[in-house]
């Protein structure tokens, strides 16, 4: 009888109510499409920076993450391999590279750049390379004297596919490598500092040209699951016990990003109670003026006999269908909006400078977590029932006498 005598009061005041369920409704909607936004940034974030030669794994030389140079190079890169072939999950890929600092120039142009040289299989597994070619070709493994370049790199030098470019560094022996290298491929990466940052040879011309006999710079690891990367760089350490090595994850690499990390996540949560709050002063208002417009109702309830308990119950059952309703129809909007936006998302290709600068990706995908929509729902309906409870007190407080002679 409570229950019903609960959804027939809802809708004695159809009006008030429907403006009740559209706030809910529109706060329930913004917390989860906003909050899905966000969580993708946050992965495209994550995504570029692993992507962009990072991976999930690095090993290294441990003097290489301070001085990345020739001298500080993978000797036994074997005994790595080795281990990889051990402790990695099935599913995960690898790939050696070398990679140092270098100056690239040609007729009109030089630019400080970092060389890498890389396996061609292996690297297709690991980064974004292959699967970023612009114009011309990606390696095969017996390509010589074969460069790719960026995209924004070869608007600036202006030069294209053919065209010859002169890469120097410091080799094995302190002294000046050079060489002349003729663009085969050109890659358009997500972000426009990429393209000009990196330029990439086969490994076996950069060992080379470089002195290194068949060390390398680093060794690099993708997983399925990046949230595996401790568990799996605690076996890769425990596997090199002993040698001077550097194992880091994605978080110790990328130190800015994880800061990211942990600031959305608390923003996230800020966010839901900054919306709830706005939402909540609407829903104690609408519930106080109907409590004060049936006065006189209590007011006879009370005097038949009804405890104030049940007053208080019939209240709080009329606010939770109210919240029911508007959780259910705010939850389905927000994941249409998702979901419409999911293969499409939002360009920020006319911002590209200014999310570049944030390492944002020109195009946001939303990411709904089942997390946040459960802390939504949880925060409308406890928070909601719990600004609820002060109308309902009220009503329940009400004395027969004055409330039967209420106009």
């Amino acid at each position: 009888m409570d229950i019903q005598l609960a959804w027939r009061n809802i809708w004695r005041n159809s009006r008030r109510t429907a403006v009740i369920l559209c706030a809910v409704i529109l706060g329930v909607w913004s917390m989860i499409f906003l909050s899905a936004l966000m969580r993708g940034i946050i992965e495209g974030m994550i995504e570029n920076g692993i992507s962009a030669l990072t991976g999930d794994i690095q090993v290294q030389d441990s003097q290489y993450p301070f001085d990345p140079s020739v001298q500080n190079s993978l000797t036994h890169p074997r005994k790595v391999k080795g281990v990889f072939a051990e402790v990695l999950p099935e599913d995960s890929r690898y790939a050696f590279r070398v990679r140092v600092n270098a100056v690239v120039s040609n007729a009109r142009h030089t630019m400080g750049v970092s060389l890498v040289g890389i396996d061609p299989e292996q690297e297709k597994e690991v980064s974004f390379l292959a699967g970023s070619i612009w114009k011309g070709n990606y390696f095969q493994n017996d390509d010589q004297r074969a460069i790719i370049i960026g995209r924004a790199l070869a608007e600036r030098f202006q030069t294209g596919l053919g065209r010859k470019l002169i890469l120097m560094s410091r080799d094995a022996n302190g002294g000046i490598a050079s060489g002349a290298y003729r663009i085969r491929g050109i890659f358009d990466a997500e972000m426009e500092s990429t393209e000009k940052r990196y330029v990439f040879i086969v490994k076996r011309q950069a060992q080379q040209m470089l002195g290194l006999g068949s060390r390398v710079s680093e060794g690099v690891v993708l997983l399925e699951n990046h949230d595996m990367a401790p568990q799996v760089a605690k076996r890769i350490e425990a596997g090199l016990r002993g040698e001077s090595y550097s194992v880091r994850t994605w978080r110790e690499s990328l130190p800015l990003l994880d800061v990211y990390l942990d600031l959305y996540n608390g923003f996230v949560l800020i966010w839901f109670v900054v919306i709830f709050v706005a939402m909540g002063f609407g829903i104690i208002n609408t519930t106080l003026m109907a409590v004060f417009e049936r006065m006189r109702e209590f007011g006879l309830l009370k005097a038949l006999g009804m405890r104030p308990k049940r007053i208080v119950k019939t209240v709080l059952v009329e606010s939770f269908f109210v919240l029911g309703l508007g959780l259910a129809a705010g939850d389905v909007l927000g994941l249409a909006s998702c979901l419409l936006l999911a293969d499409l998302g939002i360009d920020l290709s006319g911002f590209a400078q200014g999310a570049e600068f944030a390492n944002m990706s020109r195009v946001i995908h939303p990411s709904l977590w089942l997390q946040d929509v459960v802390t939504a729902n949880a925060v409308v309906l406890g928070l909601g029932l719990a600004v609820s409870l002060y109308p309902a007190v009220k009503a329940a407080r009400f004395k027969p006498v004055e409330a039967l002679v209420h106009v």
